[in-house]
């Protein structure tokens, strides 16, 4: 019969080897032989009564039931991984590579990255923009906005709103509702943001407006410089709420529709689908990114 707990130096030999796909660099990873390697996860495979790797003539494959395993093993290494990490700290201090797009980091980031400070002194943070660069596998942690799907990477939800129309106050009138609103908010000229041209289109057709009288004044391509230009008189933007907050607060511009336009794409977290060796710095700001994200969320619904 199994026992209740598992060695871990045997499940570490698995999801490692799983990483690489090969037991001779989970072996050099691990510091062991891929002998070692292969003992420990033939232990493993005896102990659980499932077969977990095929071994070919130059590779090793998962089995279906190797795949189904690995997800719950990862994250359990993972989270001990961490756990450590924030407990106890590292041997020396650390710097990560983060890159998200620049108005992420103005607007959501920025005014967080003293608290990740405050609990972890001895981590610091590089930050890189990355307004329109794909993922890549040399950035430790890597914020991106889409649909969730990119080729070789994890991706975990970080943030997702709905966009809002953000105007100058002494740009909007009352309108008798909504459609009124956007009728003429359109047709006196709006900012539009690269990439982003169909949600105006997309709010024009929630209120049945034709798209021809969408007026475009000027075009930017980040949500920052967006904000800034209506701020500067070029007509409303229609960015996603966490970007309009500051501006709200103070009173500079204001959201003049009763709701907002709710939008497929959201800010995501990217992981390698690689044997590149996890980074526990990286991934201790990974958790909190998460964790700030998800605070923000709780605090939305109970407002």
């Amino acid at each position: 019969m199994m026992r209740s707990l598992l060695p871990l130096q045997w499940l570490r030999a698995y999801e490692t080897a799983a990483r690489h796909r090969n037991f001779s660099a989970a072996a050099t990873e691990l510091g062991l032989t891929p002998a070692a390697v292969s003992h420990q996860i033939r232990s493993l495979e005896g102990e659980l009564g499932f077969k977990l790797f095929e071994r070919l003539a130059r590779r090793v494959e998962l089995t279906e039931i190797g795949h189904a395993y690995l997800p719950s093993v990862s994250k359990a290494l993972d989270d001990l991984l961490v756990s450590t990490v924030g407990l106890f700290g590292a041997e020396h201090e650390a710097q990560i590579t983060v890159r998200a797009p620049v108005t992420l980091t103005g607007s959501w980031l920025a005014p967080r990255l003293g608290r990740f400070y405050a609990e972890y002194p001895g981590i610091r943070v590089r930050i890189l923009a990355g307004s329109w660069t794909g993922p890549g596998e040399s950035t430790e942690v890597d914020i991106q906005f889409g649909n969730g799907n990119w080729p070789g990477f994890e991706s975990t939800l970080l943030l997702k709103a709905p966009s809002v129309v953000v105007a100058r106050r002494d740009a909007v009138a009352r309108f008798a509702d909504d459609k009124a609103c956007v009728a003429a908010l359109v047709r006196n000229g709006v900012v539009h943001i690269m990439g982003c041209e169909n949600r105006w289109i997309n709010l024009a057709r929630k209120y049945g407006l034709p798209e021809a009288d969408i007026r475009v004044n000027v075009t930017t391509d980040n949500s920052v410089s967006a904000i800034e230009l209506t701020r500067s008189g070029f007509g409303p933007c229609l960015v996603q709420n966490y970007y309009a907050q500051p501006a709200l607060e103070s009173g500079e511009l204001v959201t003049p529709l009763h709701e907002g336009l709710e939008i497929e794409e959201a800010q995501y977290v990217l992981t390698p689908r690689s044997g590149q060796r996890k980074n526990p710095a990286a991934m201790l700001f990974r958790k909190w990114l998460l964790d700030e994200a998800r605070a923000d969320s709780a605090l939305a619904r109970s407002a």
